[in-house]
């Protein structure tokens, strides 16, 4: 059984929820509104002037009435017959609407409708007969007219009457209306140009905001929000003049970049460099590698369709320390391995020397190698006393070992341990020493430290082919190696970290030629002990 419909909802309009068609709605609104009112603001002056120029043409044809000296003797001798005569001919030429002649007490001695001849007029006569000129818009027996008022006087100037003529308002509001169709033509043409106008910019914007709803543009703002100020990557967000349009708070945490950073270059906010580069895309690739003051940084650029760029940022400082650490701990492991096949062919010479009965040859070569390993750590630590410089070195040396390098430290390096900052110290020379265990694998490395009061001297020289005094700038440079990049890591951060570091404590470092014939790099920083000491060097 079909259920019987109910009563039709009624019909309530709703506000569109597309950008675009909210646009065009209220455009569409505002357009009628504006034509609307300005057609009515251009057509209420034309309205008081056609009124005026109708008020102006009543008084020229009273005044050309009133110079007639037949109307005036008609009106001095209260003559209605000769008045009406003259007064209907007067207003069938001039086609006004009527033309009355009074005389001194306001009594009609012509008019339209021959009837009222001899009746008081039905506006006030008194300011014509005082001799004054009047014009208004008046309502009378005729309905509602324009009028000029004017005495009516004889040669010798006395009052005798006044002369009322009067146009029909209705041939006043006809050219109005006239008037009116061109004006309402030219709105309506107005109207038909911003409503296409309108159309035009909405469709452009329906592309531009992909026909979204406003409640989605709230909620699309909202997500962007959490997501650009929750996520553990940088965000910068670039317009096509390089001006920073967006950044969230790991960008503005990894590049030390102020709170009021938006709407200003990168070039004015970070000094030149390679990370400067890669953000503003004159160095261009996928996983660039950067350094901002202590930090590596992994960049990624991505230009947009307007002309700007979106780029990411990845914070690789501890993942470097650990790959580096890694790579240390790989070398001391093969150090290790190599260094068990040894302590293999060591056993068995020992074996072999107890089972021939030379007991006194294999003491001296028990204590021969024994003391090799003990010898080189306490070497080292004679002239280190900071416990993680020390064992850096000790480890470093054992891989050089292996690899056929001689690492020393030199009789007159001295460092106490009273470091402000150890880590930072095992960062600078732990990559001098692998720079210059790669540049020498064969050959020697020779580390210096010294001390003078709280400012310490760092020396890192090997004799390897040396660095060319062209290239002596650009080893610094973040992403710059004469070797090629292992796949685990990408190479020319060591030496620009090593750079950041000097540069954030105050301190210089220099590259030139050194006592090996290699390379000598020199790193002076100001500040690193906590206590002075006595004496620049100690043997």
């Amino acid at each position: 059984m079909a259920r019987p419909l109910g009563p039709l909802a009624p019909f309530r309009p709703h506000w569109p929820r597309r950008v675009f068609a909210q646009l065009l709605l209220s455009q569409t609104v505002v357009t009628v509104a504006v034509t609307a009112v300005t057609a009515g603001l251009f057509l209420a002056p034309v309205s008081a002037e056609l009124d005026r120029d109708a008020m102006q043409r009543a008084l020229s044809i009273a005044q050309v009435t009133a110079t007639d000296p037949d109307v005036a003797r008609a009106a001095a001798d209260r003559d209605p017959d000769t008045a009406q005569a003259i007064a209907e001919r007067i207003r069938l030429a001039s086609r006004a609407e009527f033309v009355v002649i009074t005389d001194t007490e306001g009594i009609r001695l012509s008019h339209t409708d021959p009837a009222r001849i001899g009746l008081r007029v039905s506006t006030d006569p008194e300011p014509a007969l005082r001799g004054e000129v009047v014009t208004a818009i008046q309502d009378g027996t005729l309905g509602r007219t324009a009028r000029g008022k004017v005495p009516l006087r004889l040669a010798d100037g006395r009052i005798v009457g006044e002369v009322s003529v009067g146009l029909s308002d209705d041939s006043i509001r006809g050219r109005l209306v006239s008037m009116a169709g061109g004006i309402l033509l030219c709105a309506g043409a107005g109207l038909a140009v911003g409503l296409a106008a309108t159309l035009v910019l909405a469709r452009r914007l329906k592309r531009r905001t992909h026909n979204i709803a406003v409640a989605d543009i709230a909620a699309l703002l909202i997500e962007r929000e959490a997501m650009l100020h929750g996520i553990r990557e940088g965000m910068l967000a670039l317009d096509a003049a390089g001006r920073i349009r967006l950044a969230n708070d790991e960008a503005l945490r990894l590049l030390a970049l102020p709170e009021d950073c938006t709407g200003r270059t990168v070039d004015d906010l970070l000094p030149p460099g390679r990370l400067a580069d890669v953000l503003t895309g004159r160095v261009e690739g996928a996983d660039l590698p950067a350094v901002r003051d202590d930090r590596v940084l992994v960049v990624n650029r991505m230009a947009t369709a307007d002309g700007g760029a979106v780029t990411t940022l990845r914070d690789r400082t501890e993942l470097e320390f650990l790959v580096r650490e890694l790579d240390h701990t790989r070398g001391l492991t093969e150090a290790l391995r190599a260094q068990d096949h040894e302590h293999a062919n060591r056993m068995h010479t020992l074996l072999g020397l107890l089972e021939l009965g030379r007991h006194d040859q294999a003491a001296d070569f028990i204590s021969e190698q024994s003391g090799t390993q003990a010898a080189r750590a306490a070497r080292i630590g004679r002239h280190v006393q900071d416990p993680h410089t020390a064992a850096l070195l000790t480890g470093k040396a054992a891989v050089a070992e292996e690899r056929g390098t001689r690492l020393t430290v030199t009789p007159d390096s001295h460092l106490p341990d009273a470091l402000v900052d150890a880590r930072a110290l095992v960062t600078v020379v732990g990559n001098l020493v692998d720079n210059a265990m790669d540049a020498a694998p064969a050959g020697t490395v020779e580390v210096r430290l010294r001390t003078a009061g709280t400012t310490l001297l760092v020396e890192v020289a090997d004799s390897g082919p040396g660095i060319p005094a062209d290239l002596r700038e650009r080893v610094f440079d973040e992403g710059w190696s004469s070797k090629q990049a292992p796949a685990h890591r990408p190479r020319g951060l060591g030496l620009a970290l090593v750079r950041r570091l000097v540069e954030r404590s105050g301190g210089r470092l220099a590259v030139g030629t050194g006592p090996l014939g290699g390379a000598r790099f020199t790193v002076e920083l100001p500040e690193a002990l906590s206590a002075a000491e006595p004496r620049l060097e100690h043997a």
